[in-house]
């Protein structure tokens, strides 16, 4: 990094930690959750709505906040909800029953929102668009490095200290990140006022909409009404897009949809390969546990080779996207998640332990060949005012696909076991659920590389997008 300014220096250093500590803080409270489940005395069902609060808040508010960020200043935005989701966290180290400490993980959701919203828009604004690619590899590879670190930081913290310690962490770091921003992070110029044409009734219609779909699919499992909820999402987004085609300056312009085919494929792929790719984490854990004895702690271990191939991978994926065509790239990177799927699909409960390693090498290559060019081809395809907007919409293209991925997991195994959960099915019936899993995922995965594949040339804005 030493032909960047001082500026430009500075700014992806401060993106990069903020990519990391949301990522580390959200996969090592994963270990943390039954601990918290005794303290505060809650069921499983309840519990699991410590991930999902977070989750859901944050995919609902970044849209709004990336628009506001680029009509206002994405720096006040990003710097804002650096200083919300570090006193969120540490306020959730002391909360004293479930409801404060849900609350507060709505909030920091929000904080949340409002760092993804404006991270990437914030980097590719302090950089030439030659280097779009390189930069976004570099903040995406620390995604997966938290992803990577998380799991058994989270452990030791949460044996050694308890969980608290977790939030009292991530509240240090983003803390300090959030002092460093403000001060460092440079101004932008000509902007700051709040626009009066701002889509208040499309804001509002939005998070509606977003909300009864994440809802709903997370919920699929529990509650009969869940398929009503997310039929109730659905229609509201038609209102929404009539909305948004209707006033002058919408939410999310959906003319770049209908009128850039790039820039909708790309969001199409991002959901798609999140979709087929987000539930491997939790089949897998079950699964080494279940069907080949190894504890939480050794399960840990070995899944964790699969970000780690993500980060090294994506950061050199990123780079190589910014002289050959991103679309290219990303195209092949999801190529390479089939072939890991694929390895899956033929699972058996003596499955040798190098293959499963191997197949989690292979996904996580082909990950990470996706992650980071997609991202590249998406923001190419808009003018950097709508950076904010572009990236937040992605951002939610990925949570999405993550609800949908484990909606599918909750659909077939009431296929195969009613009520029970899957950690409780034999070890038989628990290899052919995930063998139909992976089947319905790779099938995912192959119409995802079409809609890739598919992208115009005349797509992206500049030269090296074209196909």
């Amino acid at each position: 990094m030493k032909k960047y300014s001082d500026k430009q220096k500075v700014t992806i250093a401060i993106v990069m930690f903020s990519s990391f500590i949301s990522t580390f803080m959200g996969s090592a409270l994963n270990l943390s959750i039954p601990d918290i489940g005794n303290d505060f005395r809650v069921s499983a069902s309840i519990l699991g709505w410590i991930v999902a609060g977070y989750m859901l808040s944050a995919a609902v508010f970044s849209v709004p906040f990336g628009r506001l960020a680029d009509i206002t200043q994405k720096r006040r935005i990003f710097v804002m909800g650096l200083l919300f989701f570090s006193l969120t966290s540490l306020l959730t180290a002391f909360a004293f029953n479930f409801t404060m400490m849900m609350a507060l993980r709505v909030v920091q959701g929000i904080g949340g929102a409002m760092m993804f919203s404006t991270a990437t828009a914030i980097l590719l604004s302090a950089f030439p668009a030659s280097e779009k690619g390189q930069v976004i590899g570099y903040s995406t590879s620390t995604v997966y490095i938290g992803l990577s670190v998380g799991p058994v930081a989270g452990g030791l913290l949460n044996h050694y200290l308890g969980w608290p310690s977790i939030f009292i962490i991530t509240a240090a770091i983003s803390g300090l990140v959030f002092i460093i921003a403000a001060i460092k992070l440079p101004q932008e110029e000509g902007k700051g006022q709040f626009d009066s044409s701002f889509d208040l009734s499309g804001n509002i219609l939005y998070i509606v909409m977003i909300t009864l779909l994440m809802f709903g699919l997370s919920e699929i499992a529990v509650s009969k009404y869940a398929t009503v909820i997310v039929i109730l999402g659905a229609v509201l987004a038609v209102f929404f897009v009539r909305h948004e085609l209707k006033i002058e300056k919408p939410i999310i312009q959906i003319r770049l949809f209908t009128g850039n085919i790039a820039y909708t494929f790309s969001n199409l792929a991002a959901l798609l390969n999140y979709g087929a790719t987000g539930a491997i984490g939790y089949l897998l854990s079950i699964y080494l546990q279940v069907a080949m004895g190894y504890s939480s702690q050794a399960a840990g271990f070995i899944l964790i080779s699969q970000p780690i191939i993500m980060a090294i991978v994506t950061s050199y994926a990123g780079r190589l996207s910014d002289r050959v065509s991103p679309y290219k790239i990303a195209s092949i990177g999801m190529g390479i998640c089939v072939a890991g799927l694929l390895f899956f699909v033929f699972i058996t409960a003596s499955y040798p332990l190098w293959l499963i390693v191997l197949a989690l090498v292979v996904t996580g290559a082909g990950f990470g060949l996706f992650a980071s060019p997609n991202t590249n081809a998406v923001m190419s395809c808009v003018e950097p005012k709508d950076y904010g907007v572009a990236s937040s919409i992605l951002a939610t293209m990925r949570s999405l696909g993550h609800m949908l991925s484990m909606a599918i997991v909750v659909l077939v195994v009431r296929m195969y076991l009613g009520n029970a959960a899957l950690s409780e099915a034999a070890p038989e019936v628990l290899i052919e659920t995930m063998r139909t899993l992976f089947i319905i995922f790779m099938l995912i995965c192959i119409i995802g590389i079409f809609f890739s594949a598919m992208r115009k040339k005349n797509g992206g804005k500049n030269g090296k997008d074209n196909m």
